[in-house]
């Protein structure tokens, strides 16, 4: 046993979680197991009184309160699961709570909170402005605040999922992939692991635009995110915890990123296994785990991988289940040139096969070749690079889309031809925080000084909004151009020359 962790380990030991908490299943999937030739366990977080694991560190913290601490109460900041294991603990314990959520937390996630009868505060339209407000109020008050992730007593109430897994299957275990925020979930089970079980590989798993601890390692000491996604919100911090980095660094055996299409394929997995449906951070692990198992050619091996969470909001499942196909490379997504006459839709057609088309959109546009933008079915990204290969053998000028971002939220909803007149455009895709006034405060800013000659935006039931804009900016005004995205602060990406907007988009006079 280490001796290093030996703290951690009587700290887990001593966790006075199962006061309010329950001892979760770990179940087979065998579903998953087929696919990916291991044996896959799901350790089941989701079955929390809160849907979320969250409740064990929070509980754990707040029964350590000393008499005064528990009269006045506590307070936190947080837009989903802690607030709502806080608020819960506190319901138990008979304490005040005071929840500091930001105004673009969706409604379910408010009123759930508020249904266990704790204060919500509603301020800002980012974690980080609803953080400053809570430690102002915090001061203010004397409320005792309660850390998502970075305080040893709520590192050593996640860390009782470790135990749990150790107890529930001891023999033969080779890795347990564990979800990544601020670092607290894995800080807890690392230490329980290296000192119990240190055969036993930990592996984080984060989001590839919410990597915090995965810089922090490469770094050497916490750095900040300037902009962390917010797909997997239950993740979404912009610094990790200075308790939590030194565990992580000594336990985990590397970190490994995924991207959302993989997080929306593992929610996929998850539900033929479980009829549950897990939130985006909450099927980390399970991405996690099925790329690390086909980067490494890893067989017939005990996996467990950690559902962290279920609050799910139900206007999410849209985006989750366009996007779960190109996760398992189901789908692939192709912009193909095809000549202009009659019969030529015919002949690409033969040329495809008997492959499902999943996906055809075209418009007329020019009278010697068209572009049109197809979705098939295929059954692995290999068998999606063959197509490609033998489409361009048989003369057809092919590009694959399936990692175009632009082409897959915006471009396969816009097709309809190449706009006449429009004036050198400029390009950006935004993410317009989900509140009202957003789109204002984008007008106010632009203050009328460039005309808008494309706009597309559709809801995906998140936390911000997916806005695809375009405007007519001379040459000579770039660095105006340039100060206005800077100071709008909206997240975006300038999409100028992207291969789907020049092939289906972009005006016609700059082709």
């Amino acid at each position: 046993m280490s001796r290093s962790f030996d703290g951690i380990l009587r700290a887990i030991l001593t966790s006075r979680v199962y006061e309010l908490a329950r001892e979760t299943s770990l179940d087979a999937a065998p579903r998953l197991s087929g696919r990916v030739q291991n044996t896959v366990w799901l350790k089941r977080e989701d079955q929390q009184p809160v849907f979320s694991f969250k409740i064990r560190g929070a509980y754990n913290r707040m029964t350590r309160l000393s008499a005064s601490e528990r009269k006045a109460g506590v307070i936190t900041a947080s837009a989903g699961n802690h607030a709502q294991g806080v608020a819960l603990s506190a319901k138990h314990l008979g304490m005040r709570a005071v929840i500091v959520m930001p105004k673009t937390t969706p409604d379910i996630k408010v009123e759930a909170v508020r249904a266990l009868d704790a204060e919500v505060v509603l301020v800002g339209d980012h974690y980080s402005e609803a953080q400053q407000h809570c430690d102002h109020l915090a001061e203010e008050t004397g409320l005792t605040f309660v850390h998502p992730f970075d305080d040893p007593l709520v590192i050593a109430g996640q860390g009782t999922i470790a135990d749990e897994i150790v107890r529930q299957h001891p023999r033969d275990l080779t890795a347990i992939f564990v979800p990544v925020g601020g670092g607290g979930l894995l800080a807890g089970i690392g230490a329980y692991m290296k000192s119990v079980m240190p055969e036993v590989c930990v592996i984080g798993v984060e989001p590839v635009d919410s990597d915090a601890m995965n810089r922090a390692l490469k770094a050497g000491h916490p750095v900040r995110l300037e902009s962390p996604g917010l797909f997997a919100d239950g993740v979404a911090v912009r610094q990790v915890g200075r308790h939590t980095f030194p565990i992580v660094r000594s336990t985990a055996e590397e970190i490994v990123l995924v991207n959302n299409d993989e997080i929306c394929a593992a929610i996929k997995d998850i539900f033929d296994d479980t009829r549950t449906i897990v939130e985006p951070a909450g099927a980390l692990a399970v991405a996690g785990l099925k790329s690390y198992v086909e980067r490494g050619g890893i067989r017939d091996r005990h996996l467990v991988a950690l559902l962290s969470g279920a609050n799910m909001n139900f206007d999410r499942l849209r985006f989750v289940a366009e996007r779960a196909e190109l996760g398992e490379s189901r789908e692939a997504l192709f912009a193909v040139t095809i000549p202009e006459r009659p019969g030529s839709f015919r002949q690409f057609c033969a040329a495809i096969g008997p492959r499902v088309i999943t996906e055809f959109n075209y418009r007329l546009n020019d009278r010697d070749r068209a572009d049109v933008f197809v979705g098939l079915s295929v059954r692995s990204r290999e068998d999606a690079m063959n197509v490609k290969a033998d489409l361009i053998r048989q003369g057809y000028e092919t590009a694959d889309l399936s990692d175009n971002e632009l082409a897959k939220l915006h471009v396969r909803y816009m097709v309809g031809g190449h706009a006449r007149g429009v004036k050198r455009e400029r390009l950006c895709r935004f993410e317009f925080p989900e509140r009202p006034g957003a789109l204002l405060q984008f007008l106010d800013t632009l203050g009328g000084r460039w005309n808008i000659s494309l706009f597309h935006y559709r809801n995906h039931g998140s936390d911000f909004g997916r806005v695809l804009a375009g405007l007519e900016v001379p040459s000579h005004e770039d660095a105006a151009f340039e100060r206005f995205l800077a100071i709008l602060g909206y997240r975006f990406q300038v999409e100028d020359g992207n291969d789907a907007y020049c092939r289906f988009l972009e005006p016609s006079a700059e082709r």
